[in-house]
C-alpha cells in the first residue's frame, strides 16, 4: 500500500514539476497560435461532466478544475460548466452553446464515447481543442487524461479474490455487475477484471448496468439472488461503489447474511462508510486532484497555442485517433487497512465526515478516531 501510495503522490509531483517547464508554440496553425498568444491569461475554458449522480464530479473535479485553471491563469481564465446529467444529446446540445460560447478549448467527459464525436469535430473546425477527461472520447480530440483503467478491473479482480481466500475456486459462483455500455471506461474495467476472475471462479451472472445506475444495479442484483440462489452467490465484482449500493440493499433484502464480499471504484463517502461498517470489502481510490490538475493543465496549454511535451510523456490511440497525448494517474485499492493513508491523508474526506454517529463504533474498531 505504501508503495502504491508513494506511486500516486511521485506521480503527482512529476506532472507538477513538468508543468514547470517551459512549453513550446504550436507550428501546426500559426496564426491560431497568434491569437491564443495574444489573449495570454484571459482564456475561456469549457467543462462538460458526465452526470451528477455520482458525487465524485460535482464535488472534486469541477472545483478542482475550476481552482487549477485560476492558478495557471493568474485568477484570469473563467470556466464555463455544464453538466449533461447522463443524457448524451443535452451534452451534444452544450458542445454547441460552447461553441457559440467561443470558449478557447473544451475538456468533456462524454457520457458517450460515440455519440461525442461530432460534437468533437465541430468544436475543432471552430478552432476550438479538445481535451478528453476521464472517458476516451471519439472524434479528433487532442488530449486525454484519465486513470489505467484496465488496472482499476485488475485491483478490484485482484481484491475481490483476496477477499475471497479458500472459496476462489472455479466452481464458486459470482455476480459481476459492470458498468453501462455507452462508457468506454466500464469495457476496460471488465477486461481488467476478467484477466483476474477468468478459470479462478464462475462468473454465474454478467450484466452491463444502464448508465451506472444503482437502481438498475439493485434490479440486477434481484435477478442475479433469483437465478443462482441467495446461498450460492459468494462474491460481488461491483465497478463503482453507487452500483455496489444498489447491490448491497438488494442482498439485504434477499435476507443474505453474512455479506459476501462486494466490490467498488470511486471511494464515494457512502463507499467509504460501507467499508468501515464491513458491509463494503473494498473500493478503488483514484487522485480527483492530479487529475483534474492534468486536465487543467492540458486545457490551459492548448487554449494558449502551447505543445503538451511538458505535461503529457504518453500517448493512446482511440477508435477514431492515434497518438494522443495523455498522461494516466495510478490507482489504490481502498480497503478499511488504508483509509487513514488514503482519503484521509489527501484531504478527501474528515475523519468526522466519515464517522458519523452511525458509524462511530466501526470507525474505532479499524483506528478511525
Amino acid at each position: 500500500m505504501r508503495r502504491a501510495a508513494f506511486a500516486v503522490a511521485a506521480g503527482a509531483m512529476a506532472v507538477s514539476l513538468a508543468a514547470c517547464g517551459s512549453a513550446e508554440e504550436s507550428g501546426d496553425k500559426s496564426d491560431d497560435s497568434t491569437k491564443s498568444a495574444a489573449k495570454g491569461d484571459n482564456i475561456k475554458v469549457g467543462l462538460l461532466l458526465p452526470e451528477n449522480q455520482t458525487a465524485r464530479y460535482e464535488k472534486f473535479d469541477k472545483p478542482l478544475i475550476e481552482k487549477k485553471v485560476k492558478e495557471l491563469t493568474n485568477d484570469k481564465g473563467e470556466v464555463v460548466y455544464a453538466n449533461a446529467k447522463q443524457d448524451a444529446t443535452t451534452q451534444s446540445q452544450q458542445v454547441d452553446t460552447m461553441i457559440t460560447n467561443k470558449v478557447d478549448v473544451l475538456i468533456v467527459d462524454a457520457v458517450d464515447s460515440k455519440a461525442i464525436a461530432n460534437g468533437v469535430k465541430k468544436a475543432k473546425d471552430a478552432g476550438i481543442p479538445v481535451v478528453a477527461y476521464d472517458r476516451l472520447a471519439e472524434g479528433p480530440i487532442d488530449a486525454y487524461t484519465s486513470f489505467d483503467n484496465e488496472e482499476v478491473g485488475r485491483v478490484q479482480g485482484k481484491a475481490l479474490l483476496e477477499a475471497l481466500g479458500d472459496k476462489a475456486k472455479p466452481s464458486a459462483k459470482i455476480v459481476m455487475m459492470n458498468g453501462a455500455v455507452t462508457d468506454p471506461n466500464a469495457a476496460l474495467f471488465k477486461k481488467g477484471a476478467l484477466s483476474q476472475l477468468d478459470g479462478k471462479v464462475d462468473i454465474a451472472k454478467s450484466y452491463d448496468t444502464k448508465e451506472w445506475k444503482p437502481e438498475n444495479a439493485n434490479a440486477n442484483m434481484e435477478g442475479a439472488i433469483s437465478a443462482i440462489g441467495k446461498d450460492k452467490i459468494v462474491g460481488v465484482y461491483s465497478a463503482n461503489d453507487g452500483m455496489a449500493g444498489g447491490i448491497i440493499t438488494a442482498l439485504k433484502a434477499a435476507g443474505v447474511s453474512p455479506l459476501p464480499p462486494v466490490t467498488g471504484q470511486d471511494a464515494e463517502l457512502a463507499g467509504v462508510q460501507r467499508i468501515v461498517s464491513g458491509d463494503q470489502f473494498m473500493s478503488v481510490y483514484k487522485s480527483y486532484p492530479q487529475e483534474a490538475d492534468v486536465a487543467a493543465q492540458m486545457a490551459v496549454a492548448l487554449a494558449k497555442g502551447e505543445k503538451l511535451d511538458s505535461i503529457a510523456k504518453d500517448s493512446v490511440d482511440s477508435p477514431t485517433t492515434k497518438g494522443v497525448p495523455s498522461v494516466l494517474v495510478p490507482v489504490v485499492s481502498l480497503t478499511k487497512d488504508n483509509i487513514n493513508d488514503t482519503v484521509i491523508k489527501d484531504g478527501i474526506y474528515t475523519i468526522d465526515e466519515i464517522c458519523t454517529a452511525k458509524f462511530k463504533s466501526a470507525c474505532s474498531k479499524v483506528g478511525l478516531n
